[in-house]
């Protein structure tokens, strides 16, 4: 490919260290679609005779459909997937295949490949999470009224419906679609025409191989066309964000299905056991999910890296942006497949959550604020009710436990509606607000998921 230039064959070793084809084979399909497209434009433009258009076309159909099979040959000789796509379709063809690279570089060669790439797996990303969220939607809708203790710092907080936690993470998922349609807005710009970095001296026409491929618009500088790795960065940062979802979401459910804990139950058919412990039941799947996050957020730290010291145009350090690119997308496809059959398996011990979320320390904050009602300032309210806790901290006497004259000797304006207060099914159904908690807003919410498109699909 670069032969005229050179009077010794690259060293062997030089052929071993840079090529890539080893991985980026993955990209044929995309780098064959490019080609034809490109084909058709050269022929409507008069660079290249309309039959031997036809023969670039059939000849690409053809490797295509022999690596689709397995009996192609990759050649680590010949670097990448387009050069041995290029030689194959020469030795194909003859001298009509030589044509094709007309007009382009491997520079906005690859630039164009790895959106098509990237745009194909934004869709098969965003249907995964679906199927999550779905799941998650399904075994909310079983636990409307279902009792749990909410937390924070790992502290029981206060009372809320099970679904209302499952939900958070269907929110949580919602907007990693959104980020992920919002970088495919970026992406969805054509490099190619750029060639190496200026441009190039053929009357191509950009918009019309554009259209065919899919693209909203061409890209209007050719320097930073074949420089721009930013939108992998933008869908690593994206799925980053994802998998951490993920992660949160696996470390709930490890807690929950704790000994100690034991608020679900998750199918045998997504655990493990030990080889040595015959009565281990171990969320693997869980915790490699919640594992694996951190490789896509060290491949995003890792190509973020290699650019920060790049200056304009193309250099071969980008090669190095397919591996943690293709490693994190098989890696989040792979949890989102397999998390979304598991949550299908959850059952709740629903009187575990109950008694967990009935510790009448859980409602003090319901007492502050009935307070505030009765128009003490609420810094004042939580005070009073604090110093109710500790009083009955110190005697170790739960809080609907203290008598009516221990109440009012903490909290004056104390009468006997107070009491009714330690109830963790009145808790949250009082929080009857937009969001809140309270059984008709989770139905709320339900009926808003229930009406998007995915809970019909799949």
């Amino acid at each position: 490919m670069w032969s005229g230039r050179f009077t010794a064959e690259p060293h062997e070793l030089l052929t071993k260290f840079s090529e890539s084809v080893s991985f980026d084979w993955r990209l044929y399909r995309h780098d064959i679609a490019a080609s034809i497209a490109h084909a058709r434009m050269l022929g409507k433009q008069g660079i290249v005779p309309k039959e031997e258009v036809e023969q670039i076309e059939e000849g690409l159909e053809n490797i295509r459909k022999r690596i689709d099979e397995g009996s192609f040959e990759f050649s680590t000789k010949l670097e990448d997937i387009h050069m041995n796509i290029e030689k194959a379709l020469t030795d194909l063809i003859g001298e009509a295949g030589a044509r094709l690279h007309s007009g382009r570089s491997r520079n906005d060669q690859i630039a164009t490949d790895i959106r098509l790439f990237v745009r194909e797996e934004i869709d098969q990303i965003s249907l995964l999470v679906e199927g999550v969220q779905k799941e998650l939607v399904k075994l909310s809708a079983e636990h409307t009224e279902t009792i749990f203790p909410g937390y924070t710092h790992l502290q029981h907080a206060q009372p809320v419906i099970f679904a209302h936690h499952l939900l958070a993470y269907v929110e949580m998922f919602e907007r990693d679609k959104e980020r992920l349609s919002d970088c495919k807005k970026r992406l969805n710009i054509l490099p190619l025409g750029s060639a190496a970095l200026a441009g190039t001296t053929l009357p191509l026409d950009r918009e019309y191989v554009a259209k065919i491929l899919g693209f909203d618009d061409i890209s209007r500088n050719s320097m930073d066309a074949v420089s721009d790795r930013d939108f992998i960065l933008e869908f690593l940062s994206c799925i980053g964000i994802m998998s951490m979802h993920i992660s949160r979401f696996s470390e709930d459910v490890i807690f929950w299905f704790s000994q100690e804990v034991s608020f679900i139950e998750i199918g045998d058919q997504f655990c493990t056991g030990s080889s040595l412990m015959p009565q281990k039941k171990n969320p693997d799947i869980l915790e490699l999910a919640r594992g694996r996050s951190g490789q896509i957020i060290g491949s995003l730290v890792s190509l973020l890296v290699v650019m920060k010291g790049l200056p304009l145009c193309y250099n071969r350090d980008i090669q190095e942006d397919k591996i943690p690119l293709m490693n994190s997308i098989d890696v989040i496809k792979g949890v989102l497949a397999v998390v979304a059959p598991m949550i299908s398996s959850i059952t709740a011990n629903q009187s575990k959550m109950l008694a967990a979320a009935s510790d009448p320390a859980l409602m003090a904050t319901d007492l502050a604020e009935w307070l505030v009602r009765r128009n003490v300032p609420f810094r004042l309210a939580h005070h009073r009710v604090g110093k109710l806790v500790g009083y009955c901290r110190e005697r170790n006497i739960p809080l609907n436990q203290c008598s009516f004259e221990e109440l009012k000797s903490c909290i004056p304006e104390a009468d006997e509606t107070c009491l009714e207060l330690w109830d963790p099914k009145k808790s949250v159904s009082s929080r009857d607000i937009f969001g809140g908690t309270a059984p008709n807003r989770i139905r709320q919410q339900l009926e808003f998921w229930n009406s998007k498109e995915f809970m019909r699909e799949h």
